[in-house]
């Protein structure tokens, strides 16, 4: 069996983790890249050998072919393209061949046919799949609104070069600045592909979106692995992604399957890629795109077929046949996939940048962890906020539910929010547990917040106040009460105890303001002991810097040590309350307004990308512009004053 001898990995983050594990376990030197945002990174410190390839901006360093092609000729082989950032540009792959580098991908051709969803589009109706209505124009913003006025709402905005849900738009109905929404794709799909071209589609607002992994090699063999539901979704891209898909009986999946096969051998395709569909409540469904790489949702077919994608990919790419006929696939059970971002979802999915003070995953049976990021590492404003994954197998799809639950129950995550919350909510919601919600649910569904059982906080306090094994007292001082703070996937919650004077081993309990009565409580070697409304139970407490697990046997909980809110710097009081501030770190992307501008109250004045998304930023209120204290392409702080408006006197 044939395998290259050293991989650079063109990427970073969970990705080029994952790859360069699999490497190690083959016996392939993994060679990673990385700016100087990275230097320290988890992928840098877990390939063989790594080198920098530019600063901290993603078009100067993981966006830059040059330097890349510079990295591979320290010795790699073969270059594995990870998701995102080049992997799907046809013009890489084909500098990668040029320069004497294996692809692990598909032909260059290939890219360039299904990369472009245009021509994807064109691709699928020659092969007999369906696709929904749409249009393609390339002679500017004016003709393609009049397009979209012609086809009708609602209608989905797509970055022609590229996926992930960069540069897409859901237009339910005509916006009062039509342009101004067909720009800020443009420029979006510009930034993230270096390709501003766009096509409109017919949007299906309750469509499910599932897809079919698809595997290929040079030898005309190609077989499906079976379909993702990736449905959950928040701006156009995933949040949680399962199989098999629910619902879904072996009719419907034989139609899936075949049709994914048929375009893939229609574009001669080679190596791993995904071929994706939106399914519509009759059960007919209709085309999206094709992933030309890896997904990063890959983990949940390899939990359900038992095989490493990655190995696939690179034996593919070296030549070798595909070990594995259609008639010898099995699935077992079903798997979830979790995906964890550094965002807060309350506030418009707004990314949480900073230094992971804690950040400790559980050790659960059936779960699996693909991280990018360490505790003390750093996330910055500069790539993606995804920290890393879980993906949990179980035999039915009930038990893998539960088993994410309890995974992120147990994550321990200090320093930074994440979207924890939303996903545990996701997870326990009827509609989610039923099956089937669409891609549009996740915007309209009321989340029930998740709680940590109140025994859990109490058992954390009292672990605190309690005297230690010497009868030192821990938390607990001569006013007799400890308070503690802490947060439960990034909600806080504040727990006092009180010893009663006299009363031996009882405690006064109060959690988030409300009294509960009174604990009897003791310590033990793994923790504490409580007795309370007639039930006696222990918990295990371990401490760790930035948190506390607690757990009962059944379940374990993280909660993180909750520290004094920062300050705002004077840079973001400045302005007062008629003013726009940076509500993260990030580049002015455009600048909407000139000062003396008269502005209505919600009027976006400035676009802010942070993480390679487009964020508005609205006036407060009515007024006129009175000051600018950015320009397009600056670079901001989080808090930074970017424009001050006054009343309009007028």
């Amino acid at each position: 069996m044939q395998l290259p001898r050293s991989v650079l990995i063109a990427n970073r983050g969970e990705i080029a983790v994952r790859i360069a594990r699999t490497c190690r376990r083959l016996g392939v030197r993994s060679v990673a890249v990385y700016s100087d945002a990275d230097r320290g990174a988890l992928h840098v410190r877990e390939a063989d050998e790594a080198v920098a390839i530019g600063p901290a901006p993603a078009a100067e360093s993981y966006l830059n072919s040059a330097a890349l092609l510079e990295a591979a000729a320290s010795g790699a082989e073969a270059v594995h393209p990870g998701y995102g950032f080049l992997s799907e540009n046809a013009e890489f792959a084909q500098a990668c061949a040029a320069a004497g580098l294996v692809w692990v991908g598909p032909p260059v051709e290939v890219m360039s046919a299904l990369g472009d969803k245009a021509r994807a589009r064109r691709l699928a109706i020659e092969a007999g799949v369906p696709v929904a209505e749409g249009v393609e124009r390339d002679d500017g913003d004016a003709a393609l609104a009049e397009a979209i006025g012609e086809l009708g709402y609602p209608v989905m905005l797509k970055a022609a070069a590229g996926g992930g849900g960069r540069g897409m738009r859901l237009l339910r109905e005509r916006p009062s600045d039509l342009l101004g929404e067909i720009a800020s794709a443009r420029r979006e799909a510009e930034s993230a592909f270096g390709d501003g071209r766009l096509l409109a589609e017919r949007a299906i607002p309750d469509g499910r979106h599932v897809e079919v992994q698809i595997l290929a090699d040079a030898h005309g063999n190609a077989v499906h692995l079976g379909e993702r539901d990736c449905s959950v979704q928040r701006r156009r891209q995933k949040v949680i992604e399962e199989a098999p898909a629910p619902g879904l009986d072996a009719a419907l999946r034989e139609r899936l399957g075949g049709a994914a096969l048929a375009i893939v051998r229609a574009a001669g395709y080679r190596n791993a890629g995904t071929v994706e569909f939106l399914l519509l409540p009759s059960g007919e469904f209709v085309f999206l795109e094709v992933n030309t790489r890896l997904q990063v949702e890959h983990p949940v077919t390899e939990a359900l077929t038992g095989l490493d994608l990655v190995e696939l990919q690179l034996r593919i790419a070296m030549g070798e046949p595909l070990p594995i006929a259609q008639a010898d696939l099995e699935w077992s059970g079903h798997a979830v996939d979790l995906r964890v971002y550094a965002e807060d979802p309350s506030r418009g999915y707004a990314p949480s940048t900073g230094r992971l003070g804690w950040f400790e995953p559980p050790a659960l049976e059936g779960l699996r962890l693909d991280l990018g990021v360490a505790q003390n590492d750093a996330v910055t404003p500069h790539y993606d906020p995804l920290l890393g994954k879980l993906i949990a197998h179980a035999p039915t799809r009930a038990e893998a539910l539960e088993r994410s639950a309890a995974a992120l129950d147990g994550l321990g995550v200090g320093g930074l929010r994440t979207n924890a919350a939303q996903l545990s909510g996701v997870l326990r919601s009827a509609a989610f547990g039923a099956g089937g919600v669409d891609i549009n649910w996740l915007e309209r569904a009321e989340l029930a917040a998740p709680q940590p059982p109140e025994d859990a906080l109490l058992a954390a306090a009292l672990d605190a106040a309690l005297p230690d094994a010497e009868g030192a007292l821990g938390g607990w001082r001569s006013s007799g009460e400890t308070t503690i703070r802490l947060a439960f996937q990034g909600i806080k919650h504040e727990v006092a105890v009180q010893r009663e004077i006299g009363a031996g081993a009882g405690w006064r309990v109060r959690v988030d303001g409300t009294e509960l009565g009174r604990v009897e409580a003791r310590r033990t070697a793994e923790g504490v002991e409580m007795a309370r409304g007639g039930r006696r139970q222990r918990w295990s407490v371990r401490r760790s810097r930035g948190g506390v697990r607690v757990g009962d046997g059944e379940g374990e909980w993280a909660l993180a040590a909750v520290e004094r809110d920062r300050s705002a710097g004077g840079r973001r009081r400045s302005g007062g309350a008629n003013a726009v501030h940076a509500p993260m770190p990030g580049t002015i992307a455009a600048l909407l307004v000139g000062e003396g501008d008269a502005v209505e109250a919600g009027q976006a004045l400035v676009v802010l990308e942070a993480m390679k998304m487009e964020h508005l930023l609205p006036a407060p209120a009515g007024g006129r512009v009175s000051a600018v204290h950015c320009a397009a392409g600056a670079t901001v702080e989080e808090g930074e004053l970017l424009v001050e408006l006054a009343a309009d006197e007028t």
